[in-house]
């Protein structure tokens, strides 16, 4: 069988496990959409705009551990590299595959439509490399497949997305027949000596504490390390706390969780517990503006250690060579027992009481509601914003997840990034907390689950403004104009598709629109729950202000 650069490049994509990917047309890649299509092992998802597509595949990567995304050249790939960097920021290794110009035209001095209008097509791989791991250029197909392998192997180690630019008249030249995917998939060989210092160092930090608490961060997932995360937690017996953009990488019935940490709005007691312990193990945290409440609650000092995907930090010394994985499967191993902050806390979820039915739906009763939908199947993704902090205060059956991009920070993310999620894992539930702003950025990709019949429940929360945004800092440009939400899945059905859109007012509506939703199995549905502007969590409120504070910190003078 005569194979091309573009199957290549397909057979490798399904031997990682992909089972769709996601494009939008261009005259630059359409011979390599044609190519791809040819392997029946994957199915082409198309999305509305480059944008979009990229969000798309960063949701699938999420559900699925890897991604595709393909685009035309500049007018495409420059819109999908804002998606793009959330997933660098993220730690999700999506692929990001354009099409470019034909290879006879580099060099020549013609100007190209899709360009800037100058003989120099090498632009768009120039800032590609900042929110990639690695990106290749192919002109020709005999050095194709290297550079593929090399792109590919590169994202999956790193965690991170990466970059391929295939000529459009490349992309069916022949090429060689792809090997076993063990070449992409070979893992290096941790360096001992490293490991073992790092452990020691980690024993004698563990040996001296009495109040020992871990602190679970967001990376864990990304360093495929849950299992080992929860091993150690076993292990040691200690209390085990968890950064918000780590909600439900860590069990909430696990007998050892203590809640969220996130200074002044952490969970009762959590502060008090983290911050007076002798003893903070941080497992692949992310210590940014958001996460410590306008830098207010960083865990630092000699009693911290602090695990990342690659290097371990304590007692002001970091080592590396070795897997966040090897060093907690080690670690687990000499751990001594610290049941002490286990034992002398409790962590009890504060339950919000159930508002009269026929009252006016408030942001707590829409919370309580939707918290009761949540089972061991669901995918529930909260967009920016006080989604955060409903989900935040949800408790999370055993193998629930949450999804937030707290790092990248994207509004309108949650959209795209829940239909990508969706098409990944087609065996779980998906629900959406959008605010009506947000969803203003990327509705159109409502029009997508329609299309491909995935019943995801969105929960789009009209308060006619960007609320969190009021919260940091207000002004007039916080303020959008109203859409009829529900009523645009009438336009996204078009007389043909199954999307269904209710609006409610009460918590009575509310619990009805519930039940259809969830009877609706061949398409989403958009519940527009309408409350009060000022009506947003205590949380949002208080890290608002912390936020806010950061932010308008005066210029230091030298």
């Amino acid at each position: 069988m005569t194979y091309t650069v573009g199957m290549y490049l397909a057979e490798r994509l399904t031997q990682i496990g992909l089972k769709h990917h996601f494009a939008v047309a261009g005259d630059y890649n359409l011979v390599l959409l044609d190519q791809l299509l040819l392997n029946k092992g994957m199915e082409q998802i198309y999305c509305c705009n480059e944008l979009n597509c990229g969000f798309s595949a960063e949701g699938y990567a999420r559900a699925h551990g890897a991604a595709a995304a393909v685009v035309t050249f500049s007018v495409g790939a420059i819109s999908a590299m804002n998606a793009i960097g959330g997933a660098y920021a993220e730690n999700l290794p999506v692929i990001l595959i354009s099409g470019s110009p034909n290879s006879n035209d580099y060099g020549s001095g013609h100007v190209l439509h899709h360009t800037l209008g100058n003989t120099d097509y090498g632009y768009q791989i120039e800032m590609v490399r900042h929110v990639t791991c690695a990106a290749e250029s192919i002109t020709d197909a005999a050095s194709a497949p290297a550079k593929i392998d090399h792109v590919i192997r590169t994202a999956l180690r790193e965690r991170k997305p990466a970059y391929l630019e295939i000529a459009c008249n490349v992309s069916s030249a022949e090429c060689v027949r792809p090997g076993p995917v063990s070449a992409l998939l070979a893992e290096l060989t941790p360096d001992a000596t490293s490991l073992n210092a790092a452990v020691d160092a980690a024993v004698a930090l563990l040996e001296k504490s009495e109040r020992a608490v871990m602190l679970v961060g967001t990376k864990t997932r990304s360093a495929h390390a849950l299992a080992e995360t929860e091993a150690l937690a076993d292990r040691i017996g200690c209390a085990v706390t968890i950064m918000a953009a780590a909600k439900g990488l860590f069990s909430e019935e696990h007998p050892n969780f203590r809640g969220l940490y996130w200074g002044e709005v952490s969970a009762p007691g959590t502060q008090e517990l983290v911050e007076k312990a002798d003893a903070v193990l941080c497992i692949a945290p992310v210590f940014n503006d958001y996460s410590t409440v306008g830098w207010t609650a960083w865990p630092k000092g000699e009693n911290v250690l602090v695990a990342d995907p690659n290097r371990v930090t304590v007692g002001g010394q970091t080592f590396e060579g070795f897997t966040l994985r090897e060093f907690l499967t080690a670690l687990a191993k000499k751990a001594p027992s610290r049941p002490a902050s286990a034992r002398d806390s409790k962590y009890t979820h504060t339950k919000i009481a159930p508002a009269a039915p026929d009252a006016r739906l408030t942001n707590d009763e829409m919370t309580r509601q939707i918290n009761g939908m949540l089972t061991s199947k669901t995918t529930l993704v909260a967009e920016t914003g006080d989604s955060w902090f409903n989900a935040m205060r949800m408790h999370l059956p055993r193998h629930a997840r949450v999804e937030t991009e707290m790092q990248w920070g994207h509004i309108g993310w949650s959209v795209p990034s829940s239909f990508g999620n969706a098409m990944g894992s087609q065996d779980r539930e998906h629900i959406v907390m959008v605010g009506d702003g947000s969803f203003q950025l990327t509705a159109q990709e409502v029009a997508q689950m329609v299309r491909y019949e995935l019943p995801v429940i969105i929960f789009l929360v009209n308060n006619r403004g960007y609320v969190i945004e009021i919260a940091i800092h207000d002004g007039p440009y916080n303020y959008i104009k109203n859409w009829d939400y529900a009523g645009l899945m009438n336009v996204f059905n078009a007389g043909e598709g199954h999307g269904l859109g209710i609006t409610v007012t009460t918590g009575a509506e509310l619990e009805d629109a519930i039940k259809k939703a969830q009877a609706n199995r061949r398409g989403p549905t958009i519940i527009e729950c309408q409350i009060e502007r000022t009506d947003c969590t205590d949380m949002l409120v208080q890290w608002g202000k912390r936020v806010a504070s950061a932010n308008a910190r005066k210029p230091q003078v030298s």
